[in-house]
């Protein structure tokens, strides 16, 4: 693929990206748990990790972290997001690279949901001085298994057909 057209079609996809952070903020959830999303912009970071690797997924997702903090104003989030989003991404890798024997992509996304989260968690604890915030772990565990299906699920489809689109263009 020539350089341009990568540097291009990373460019949507940090502004893919981006536009479902800023829409998924708005969106309530029907149980109240602060902090917790539906990770939608996590697909883009799974997709772009099975279409080009791990490399071009972590700076998708660094990215992201640094230009949603200039929409949304909230500098005390980067570190937050900055730490979910490496962690998450270099948990996807391994699942997806070494254990796609054993996990598909709902697995490795539930994988990278589990890294997030724990990775936030962690930030927290280290933030606040009090590890008593590890005991809200396991409510935001349960809640990333049911979005990490959800995003697996969806980055399956996604991956498969932007696949066939990114193999005929290159074609032709």
């Amino acid at each position: 693929m020539k350089r341009t057209r990568k540097i291009i079609l990373l460019s949507l996809l940090v502004s893919i990206g981006l536009a479902l952070s800023v829409i998924e903020s708005s969106i309530p959830l029907p149980v109240a748990i602060p902090g917790a999303r539906l990770g939608l912009s996590n697909m883009v970071i799974l997709v772009t990790l099975v279409i080009f690797g791990f490399k071009e997924a972590l700076s998708v997702s660094v990215l992201k972290s640094f230009v949603l903090v200039l929409v949304t104003g909230s500098i005390s989030s980067l570190i937050y997001s900055l730490a979910g989003g490496i962690v998450s991404c270099i948990i996807m890798f391994i699942g997806y690279k070494f254990f796609s024997n054993i996990f598909s992509l709902i697995g490795v996304s539930i994988l990278g949901a589990a890294g997030h989260n724990i990775a936030q968690v962690s930030v927290a604890v280290f933030i606040m001085s009090n590890i008593r915030v590890y005991s809200y772990l396991p409510i935001l565990l349960l809640m990333g298994l049911f979005t990490g299906y959800f995003v697996g699920l969806s980055s399956i489809y996604i991956s498969k057909n932007l696949k066939k689109v990114l193999k005929f263009n290159l074609q032709n």
